[in-house]
């Protein structure tokens, strides 16, 4: 297999094996050796426990105003007292979050499959894809919401178009990058278009769709809280801008937690689904 012709990995990577990190092929963040040991586990307590002690200290020493900085054990206070209120809200982002990225990501799939079938149909699609990944979404969510009103329709849409194009994107570098010379043996055996597609394309492109797909949703994330603090009286989005404003700072960073969990979550479910059903390592 050629260089260029390279499947991005979820497995262990190899010493010296230089893989690159870009938009289109983050397999070197999942390409380490994992946690093996009690021992490592123990080191990385450690370290988390004297960061976060640390950053305790030295705001309890230098007297930081909560307003400007909450220490760490005030943000946790603060998570799990305000939680039943936060809670609904975690919901309604969730709601937005998983219903935006659904689309985004079946229409992203679709429109892969058809340019890397299709060369004249990339042509044509090419502009706009170009424009939705350069056009930040929450520019559109005023307008959205003027045309849909202040409820889930804007956000949902909005999540769609950011977690698309970069499906889409992914998804279509994953269906070129295939070996021609399992291409042609294939065409020898008598396999139809299809049958390539969905027995060689699409199954080596799986590595490259579950990236696209975590970036996708990661994106989505990130859209949807922003287009719940742009207008709207519900979601994460909504709490980050009441707390701010009253200036809550310890509510404020207990939300912004809960969205750095998300964040952490989501990556780890594509990293295990990676792990189980995309590694070529084998």
């Amino acid at each position: 297999m050629s260089g260029g012709d390279a499947i991005p990995e979820f497995s262990k990577a190899k010493s010296g094996d230089g893989q690159d990190v870009s938009l289109t092929n983050l397999s070197a963040f999942a390409g380490g050796p994992g946690i093996k040991s009690g021992a490592e586990v123990a080191a990385i307590l450690v370290v988390a426990v004297v960061i976060i002690g640390g950053i305790e200290l030295a705001l309890r020493i230098f007297h930081v105003p909560q307003y400007i900085m909450p220490p760490p054990s005030a943000i946790v206070y603060a998570l799990f007292d305000e939680f039943p209120l936060i809670a609904p809200h975690l919901g309604y982002t969730l709601v937005e979050l998983f219903s935006g990225f659904a689309i985004g990501a079946v229409v992203g799939l679709v429109m892969a499959a058809v340019i890397t079938q299709f060369p004249f149909a990339e042509k044509i699609v090419a502009p706009y894809i170009l424009i939705l990944v350069t056009t930040p979404m929450l520019a559109l969510v005023p307008l959205l919401i003027l045309r849909f009103g202040f409820g889930y329709t804007p956000r949902i849409i909005a999540v769609a178009l950011a977690a698309g194009p970069m499906v889409m994107i992914n998804a279509a570098t994953g269906f070129r990058r295939v070996d021609s010379a399992k291409i042609a043996l294939a065409r020898s055996y008598g396999a139809s278009t299809l049958q390539i597609f969905w027995k060689i394309r699409a199954p080596m492109a799986l590595p490259m769709i579950l990236v696209g797909l975590m970036i996708g949703a990661i994106f989505g994330l990130l859209t949807a809280v922003g287009a719940e603090m742009v207008g709207g009286g519900f979601g994460l989005g909504n709490r980050l801008t009441s707390y701010s404003s009253m200036i809550q700072m310890p509510q404020f960073f207990a939300v912004v937690l809960i969205l750095s969990t998300l964040g952490i979550l989501i990556y780890v479910l594509f990293f295990l689904i990676g792990k189980k059903w995309a590694s070529w390592e084998a």
